[in-house]
């Protein structure tokens, strides 16, 4: 029996607790939590062997060497905000800002997991790292797809699918490919106590993420435009010049959604797009939670858990995968346009969208019109990045109380962990009013390998003129 015992000790420390993937829970976190789990799909069908795996990194370093900053910053930001006190918020946020930037032009020379550089979150909240190095890793697979020459155009949805179905199925934790209207719904986070404290508080660090934000998209785009031909590396190598040149000098001031800035990709795979639109808005929750300064490490790791999942996929999603339309199908990922630099979009539409649908549930005997015009212009100010004259100090729900002082809130809203379930079920309602009979997002042909459009003349940067 001893021997048999010593047997089983040594077996679990060499492999660690195994479990099976698709029972393991989500939330509360268990003892052990695996952490070996992250593996590419290979590139292998029957007898035929396609080497993806890479030829992003191969084919263009310098836009691969791009998202490695980036994920250096994604990584590093959760360990800022979870080790300074936010009474140090602004010096806090412009000296990261800084270290961004510093990385995105001297970027590790591979992408890194997030506990790399953030090694006290991963202690902390493990689930949150594995939902965003395993979304992560989707965005090589795709990227490698769309790099390798010896995939035929016309094969390309193929394999994409393909990605897209070992993204889902091969962990318990995949983002959704419901579009963001719905999985935003889901999460409840609106009137949560954290809410929009990141972008108010950390200005500089939010917006080189919506830089971030727009990047990863416009360079799906650049591939959907260019084809498998040599196109490619000039159309990737101008549309990372528009990043460097115009888009991190004058940042977005919302996160940009995929069907904005690379429709053709969103019409060409619907379920990966907004995938990657659930998981940008999962880093900026994420990023709220842990600025929070309200909750212990254990409260904000059981909101963090009950949001990763509420966003992540549930069968049936694949069905809502379209459910979405494109407000600038023809746009060009080379060009900056003055449409992508404000407040004005889908995100901050989607934000207005869930507000209305909850106000009958806090507001049951009504608001004045004088009362909803205030109420609405402190959502517009809490939605732009930083503080501005007129905005009420803290979050979202804060700023409203003082506005609606018979505001009823539901006290799962202001619980850690705790979902507002009556709230997200009329919003879900309220969505399914707006757009469950919207046609379906059409297909993107693929039978013909597409030849990039002449680069459109742009005024000269003031930073380089």
């Amino acid at each position: 029996m001893n021997r048999m015992l010593s047997r089983a000790l040594v077996l679990f420390l060499l492999f660690g607790c195994q479990v099976d993937p698709g029972s393991h829970p989500i939330f509360p976190p268990p003892l052990i939590e695996q952490r070996t789990e992250v593996t590419h799909l290979r590139g292998q069908r029957h007898t035929t062997l396609f080497s993806y795996n890479i030829d992003f990194f191969q084919r263009h370093r310098p836009a691969y060497l791009v998202s490695s900053g980036i994920h250096f910053s994604h990584g590093k930001q959760h360990d800022v905000l979870l080790l300074n006190p936010f009474d140090r918020h602004a010096q806090t946020d412009y000296d990261f800002n800084l270290e961004c930037l510093a990385y995105l032009y001297h970027p590790p020379p591979v992408e890194p997991q997030m506990q790399i550089f953030g090694p006290y979150t991963s202690q902390v909240a493990w689930q949150l790292y594995r939902a965003i190095d395993w979304t992560h890793l989707h965005h090589e697979q795709t990227y490698d797809i769309l790099s390798d020459r010896s995939i035929p155009w016309q094969n390309k949805k193929e394999w994409t699918d393909r990605a897209v179905e070992y993204y889902l199925h091969y962990m318990n934790i995949p983002r959704s490919p419901a579009p963001l209207d719905v999985t935003m719904r889901r999460a409840g986070v609106m009137m949560k106590p954290y809410f929009t404290r990141f972008r108010n508080y950390y200005p500089l660090s939010n917006n080189f993420f919506y830089y971030a934000h727009w990047w990863h998209p416009a360079i799906y785009e650049a591939f959907m435009l260019a084809g498998n031909d040599q196109e490619q590396e000039s159309m990737i190598r101008q549309t990372n010049q528009t990043g460097y040149l115009r888009v991190l000098v004058d940042r977005p001031l919302r996160m940009l959604l995929s069907r904005e800035v690379m429709p053709r990709y969103s019409r060409f795979s619907p379920e990966s797009a907004n995938i990657f639109d659930n998981l940008h808005m999962l880093h900026g929750i994420a990023y709220d939670i842990l600025a929070y300064d309200g909750w212990t490490i254990d409260q904000k790791r059981a909101e963090l858990y009950r949001v990763i999942e509420a966003m992540k996929y549930r069968p049936g999603d694949e069905r809502l995968a379209r459910k979405f339309q494109l407000p600038y199908p023809d746009m060009d990922p080379r060009i900056y346009y003055d449409w992508m630099k404000g407040t004005d979009g889908g995100m901050n539409r989607i934000m207005q969208e869930m507000l209305e649908e909850m106000m009958p549930l806090m507001m049951p005997q009504g608001m004045t019109p004088e009362m909803r015009e205030k109420v609405m212009g402190q959502l517009k100010m809490k939605m732009r990045p930083g503080l501005e004259e007129g905005e009420l100090p803290g979050s979202l729900m804060e700023a409203l109380k003082p506005l609606m002082p018979q505001m009823q809130m539901m006290s799962e809203a202001m619980e850690p962990g705790g979902t507002p379930q009556k709230m997200v079920d009329a919003m879900l309602q309220g969505w399914d009013k707006k757009y469950g009979s919207v046609p379906d997002v059409s297909t993107l042909p693929m039978e013909q390998e597409p030849t990039a459009p002449p680069l459109p003349a742009q005024p000269v940067p003031v930073g380089v003129r």
